[in-house]
Protein backbone atom coordinates (compact mmCIF):
# COMPACT_ATOMS: atom_id res chain seq x y z
CA UNK A 1 0.00 0.00 0.00
CA UNK A 2 2.18 2.34 -0.65
CA UNK A 3 0.13 4.27 -3.13
CA UNK A 4 -1.77 5.97 -0.11
CA UNK A 5 1.26 7.30 1.84
CA UNK A 6 0.86 10.24 3.85
CA UNK A 7 4.16 12.52 4.04
CA UNK A 8 3.85 14.96 6.71
CA UNK A 9 6.42 17.55 4.94
CA UNK A 10 3.79 16.99 1.87
CA UNK A 11 0.52 17.36 3.93
CA UNK A 12 2.04 20.39 5.64
CA UNK A 13 2.98 22.58 2.89
CA UNK A 14 -0.45 21.57 1.15
CA UNK A 15 -2.47 22.76 3.72
CA UNK A 16 -0.36 26.16 3.87
CA UNK A 17 -0.89 27.07 0.56
CA UNK A 18 -4.30 26.11 0.42
CA UNK A 19 -5.10 28.28 3.41
CA UNK A 20 -2.75 31.22 1.42
CA UNK A 21 -5.09 30.01 -1.37
CA UNK A 22 -8.21 30.45 0.42
CA UNK A 23 -7.68 33.64 2.28
CA UNK A 24 -6.45 35.26 -1.26
CA UNK A 25 -9.82 34.13 -2.91
CA UNK A 26 -11.81 35.40 0.13
CA UNK A 27 -10.09 38.27 -0.13
CA UNK A 28 -10.10 38.83 -3.73
CA UNK A 29 -12.54 36.79 -5.56
CA UNK A 30 -15.10 35.74 -3.46
CA UNK A 31 -16.31 39.63 -2.29
CA UNK A 32 -15.94 40.71 -5.75
CA UNK A 33 -17.68 37.21 -6.67
CA UNK A 34 -20.76 36.88 -3.89
CA UNK A 35 -21.43 40.91 -4.59
CA UNK A 36 -21.70 40.18 -7.89
CA UNK A 37 -24.18 37.65 -7.22
CA UNK A 38 -25.96 39.90 -4.71
CA UNK A 39 -26.15 42.71 -7.49
CA UNK A 40 -27.49 40.40 -9.90
CA UNK A 41 -29.78 39.36 -6.96
CA UNK A 42 -31.06 42.47 -6.78
CA UNK A 43 -31.39 43.49 -10.31
CA UNK A 44 -33.44 40.13 -11.25
CA UNK A 45 -35.58 40.87 -8.11
CA UNK A 46 -36.07 44.47 -9.21
CA UNK A 47 -36.89 43.18 -12.44
CA UNK A 48 -39.28 40.87 -11.38
CA UNK A 49 -41.20 43.80 -9.51
CA UNK A 50 -40.91 45.43 -12.17
CA UNK A 51 -42.72 42.79 -14.79
CA UNK A 52 -45.39 42.80 -11.76
CA UNK A 53 -45.99 46.63 -11.57
CA UNK A 54 -46.13 45.94 -15.62
CA UNK A 55 -48.55 42.86 -15.30
CA UNK A 56 -50.87 44.87 -12.96
CA UNK A 57 -50.85 47.83 -15.26
CA UNK A 58 -51.73 45.74 -18.14
CA UNK A 59 -54.50 44.29 -16.30
CA UNK A 60 -55.82 47.77 -15.09
CA UNK A 61 -55.33 48.72 -19.08
CA UNK A 62 -57.44 45.61 -20.22
CA UNK A 63 -59.86 46.46 -17.33
CA UNK A 64 -59.80 49.99 -18.56
CA UNK A 65 -59.79 48.97 -22.37
CA UNK A 66 -62.63 46.43 -21.41
CA UNK A 67 -64.76 49.52 -19.99
CA UNK A 68 -64.36 52.17 -22.63
CA UNK A 69 -65.48 49.17 -24.99
CA UNK A 70 -68.07 48.64 -23.22
CA UNK A 71 -69.05 52.33 -23.13
CA UNK A 72 -68.57 52.82 -26.76
CA UNK A 73 -70.82 50.08 -27.76
CA UNK A 74 -73.57 51.49 -24.91
CA UNK A 75 -73.17 55.03 -26.91
CA UNK A 76 -73.00 52.87 -30.32
CA UNK A 77 -76.36 51.62 -29.01
CA UNK A 78 -77.71 54.73 -27.91
CA UNK A 79 -76.79 56.42 -31.40
CA UNK A 80 -78.43 53.51 -33.53
CA UNK A 81 -81.44 53.48 -30.93
CA UNK A 82 -81.81 57.35 -31.34
CA UNK A 83 -81.25 57.12 -35.58
CA UNK A 84 -84.03 54.61 -35.76
CA UNK A 85 -86.64 57.29 -33.76
CA UNK A 86 -85.53 60.13 -35.49
CA UNK A 87 -86.05 57.24 -38.99
CA UNK A 88 -89.65 56.55 -37.52
CA UNK A 89 -90.31 60.28 -36.49
CA UNK A 90 -89.53 61.31 -39.94
CA UNK A 91 -91.51 58.34 -42.42
CA UNK A 92 -94.50 59.19 -39.66
CA UNK A 93 -94.16 62.94 -40.63
CA UNK A 94 -93.83 62.56 -44.06
CA UNK A 95 -96.76 60.08 -44.28
CA UNK A 96 -98.63 62.20 -42.44
CA UNK A 97 -97.71 64.91 -44.78
CA UNK A 98 -98.38 62.93 -47.42
CA UNK A 99 -101.59 62.35 -46.35
CA UNK A 100 -102.54 66.13 -45.71
CA UNK A 101 -101.14 67.07 -49.08
CA UNK A 102 -103.50 63.95 -50.76
CA UNK A 103 -106.55 65.23 -48.99
CA UNK A 104 -105.78 69.24 -50.12
CA UNK A 105 -105.56 67.99 -53.57
CA UNK A 106 -108.47 65.87 -53.31
CA UNK A 107 -110.21 68.53 -51.29
CA UNK A 108 -109.11 71.03 -54.27
CA UNK A 109 -110.36 68.88 -56.73
CA UNK A 110 -113.79 68.09 -55.18
CA UNK A 111 -114.25 72.00 -55.10
CA UNK A 112 -113.05 71.97 -59.16
CA UNK A 113 -115.48 69.54 -59.71
CA UNK A 114 -118.36 71.58 -57.90
CA UNK A 115 -117.31 74.69 -59.38
CA UNK A 116 -117.30 72.87 -62.78
CA UNK A 117 -120.76 71.10 -62.37
CA UNK A 118 -122.37 74.32 -61.13
CA UNK A 119 -120.76 76.08 -64.33
CA UNK A 120 -122.15 72.81 -66.65
CA UNK A 121 -125.47 73.35 -64.47
CA UNK A 122 -126.04 77.39 -65.10
CA UNK A 123 -124.64 77.02 -68.78
CA UNK A 124 -127.89 74.43 -69.33
CA UNK A 125 -130.26 76.64 -67.20
CA UNK A 126 -129.11 79.63 -69.80
CA UNK A 127 -129.27 77.26 -72.82
CA UNK A 128 -132.40 75.30 -72.04
CA UNK A 129 -133.91 79.30 -70.80
CA UNK A 130 -132.85 80.45 -74.30
CA UNK A 131 -134.09 77.15 -76.02
CA UNK A 132 -137.43 77.50 -73.88
CA UNK A 133 -137.83 81.10 -74.74
CA UNK A 134 -137.47 80.18 -78.53
CA UNK A 135 -139.80 77.11 -78.32
CA UNK A 136 -142.23 79.46 -76.63
CA UNK A 137 -141.54 82.56 -79.11
CA UNK A 138 -142.48 80.24 -82.13
CA UNK A 139 -145.30 78.51 -80.58
CA UNK A 140 -146.40 82.22 -79.57
CA UNK A 141 -145.92 83.39 -82.83
CA UNK A 142 -147.97 80.38 -84.44
CA UNK A 143 -151.31 80.66 -82.33
CA UNK A 144 -151.02 84.47 -81.89
CA UNK A 145 -150.65 85.65 -84.97
CA UNK A 146 -152.04 88.74 -84.32
CA UNK A 147 -150.16 91.56 -83.15
CA UNK A 148 -152.91 92.36 -80.15
CA UNK A 149 -153.60 89.22 -79.29
CA UNK A 150 -149.51 88.85 -78.30
CA UNK A 151 -149.90 92.38 -76.54
CA UNK A 152 -152.46 91.25 -74.02
CA UNK A 153 -150.57 88.15 -73.50
CA UNK A 154 -147.82 90.21 -72.71
CA UNK A 155 -149.21 92.67 -70.39
CA UNK A 156 -150.76 89.88 -68.45
CA UNK A 157 -148.09 88.08 -68.01
CA UNK A 158 -146.13 91.08 -66.84
CA UNK A 159 -149.40 91.72 -64.29
CA UNK A 160 -149.06 87.97 -63.06
CA UNK A 161 -145.41 88.52 -62.58
CA UNK A 162 -145.74 92.32 -60.64
CA UNK A 163 -148.25 89.88 -58.40
CA UNK A 164 -145.87 87.66 -57.18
Amino acid sequence: MELIKIEFGLFFWTVVVFLIFFFILKKYAWGPILQGIKTREETIKGRLDEAEKARDEMSKLQAKNEELLQKARKERDELLKQANKMKDQIITEARAKAGEEATKVLEKAKQEIEADKKAALAEIKVTSGALAVEIAEKILRKQFADRNQQQALADQLISELNNN
